[in-house]
């Protein structure tokens, strides 16, 4: 488990605080950016395995999870149903499918938080309540963060950030 510098889950507390929903980019953040491409044209990528439980203990806590991918992959959608998380591929317009979600469960952005890594993410990042980015994250998206994780995406950057918003939830009760 990461160990959070003192401070900060009370500086990141108003921010966590009302989250209802968190967002997830796939690739880049559920995965380490590579792709491996076999000689028939299968692609697979790598995820870690320590994200679900703590995906797990956010939807216990009420908070809906989704995936809003730009890619269309049949491992995207594969990935989303082991872990249960709503999953939306082939998405041009990331924030307005974001605004869709949110204004369907009564929520305002706000109640939202998004983690992303690259500038396919920097609406949804700019205008959620609680925007992450991972530790290998694209420069142009690192300044529209309000925490930047130590993990890198596909290492335990999810999971990273699930213990964070447990954590500062936790300690809040």
């Amino acid at each position: 488990m990461i160990e959070f510098e003192p401070g900060l889950l009370g500086a990141l507390r108003e921010r966590i605080r009302p989250l209802r929903m968190m967002a997830f980019d796939f690739d880049g953040v559920m995965t380490d950016n590579a792709v491996y491409v076999s000689e028939d044209g299968t692609e697979m990528v790598r995820c870690s395995r320590w994200e679900g439980f703590g995906l797990a203990r956010l939807r216990e806590m009420g908070i809906h999870l989704v995936v809003i991918s730009t890619e269309v992959n049949p491992v995207v959608g594969h990935r989303c149903a082991k872990l249960r998380l709503e999953c939306h591929q082939g998405v041009a317009d990331k924030l307005g499918l974001l605004q869709g979600l949110a204004l369907a469960r009564g929520l305002g952005l706000h109640e939202v938080g998004y983690v992303g890594n690259d500038v396919n993410d920097l609406d949804c990042l700019a205008a959620v309540g609680f925007p992450v980015v991972v530790a290998d994250a694209h420069p142009s998206v690192v300044p529209l963060a309000a925490y930047r994780t130590k993990m890198l995406g596909g290492h335990g950057a999810v999971r990273e950030v699930c213990d964070l918003i447990v954590e500062a939830l936790n300690r809040e009760a």
